[in-house]
């Protein structure tokens, strides 16, 4: 986990800060919090939650003391159809390894998003749609995920070269990216490449609320393009 990590990729998250114009909040959509519905957070004061293990202890003992906004929280889930409040999660690692670098003070208040995994792609990029009035009123929406997961085939050396398949679907991505060709990344099963890349879609979805928010004028930029462990893509990117 690189949340408490000083190399090429941390630095290169740290620097999206600048392309995020002071946000009035973060809206992040995690791969780690996967509800029946979709749900926004609703504390106060988040907690930090190290829903992971095997890791060494100073990642257990990493505290990020982002405040909630849950009168925001409220407004957005009464302003979007089949959104409820959560008043139980706080800010879990997918979010938090990625803020801690973004946003080191933990000024910026922090409100997550769930994954309903029973609904279809198409689901998700279009109630991310719902989400663009948001970010014209200052909220910016954090996608954390991995393009391409594979936990399964993972290699032991963090440095170790992508697979064949992994670097292919994560190019492929990137192409229809920088075509804009958003709707073509909803299916991401009909190769073997993306078999392998994406065997479960939870990593893959927050990228979808990402595009399904963007507006049609706003420019791309990778800020991070590399992998580890064989079977994990960094590839990361702003739109705005």
């Amino acid at each position: 986990m690189n949340a408490l990590a000083d190399n090429e990729f941390t630095r290169a998250i740290a620097r999206m800060r600048d392309l995020c114009l002071s946000p009035k909040a973060v809206l992040c959509v995690s791969a780690h919090w996967t509800t029946k519905g979709t749900r926004i957070s609703r504390s106060r004061n988040p907690r930090t939650i190290h829903d992971f293990y095997g890791f060494p202890a100073e990642l257990f003992a990493m505290n990020y003391p982002a405040p909630g906004d849950p009168e925001l929280a409220a407004e957005m889930a009464n302003a979007i159809s089949g959104l409820t409040t959560d008043d139980s999660w706080g800010i879990d690692h997918g979010a938090w390894s990625v803020l801690c670098h973004m946003f080191p003070k933990a000024e910026v208040p922090v409100l997550q998003l769930s994954l309903d995994l029973d609904q279809p792609p198409a689901y998700h990029f279009q109630f991310a749609q719902a989400l663009r009035s948001w970010r014209e009123r200052g909220v910016l929406i954090l996608g954390s995920g991995n393009i391409v997961h594979n936990l399964g085939l993972l290699e032991r050396r963090s440095d170790a070269s992508p697979y064949p398949w992994a670097e292919a679907f994560d190019l492929q991505v990137k192409e229809k990216l920088v075509a804009r060709q958003f709707t073509e990344l909803l299916d991401f099963t009909s190769t073997p490449e993306a078999k392998l890349s994406v065997p479960t879609p939870e990593h893959y979805l927050p990228m979808l609320y990402v595009l399904g928010a963007a507006d049609p004028e706003d420019e791309l930029h990778f800020s991070f393009e590399g992998s580890e462990h064989g079977s994990i893509s960094l590839r990361s990117f702003v739109l705005g």
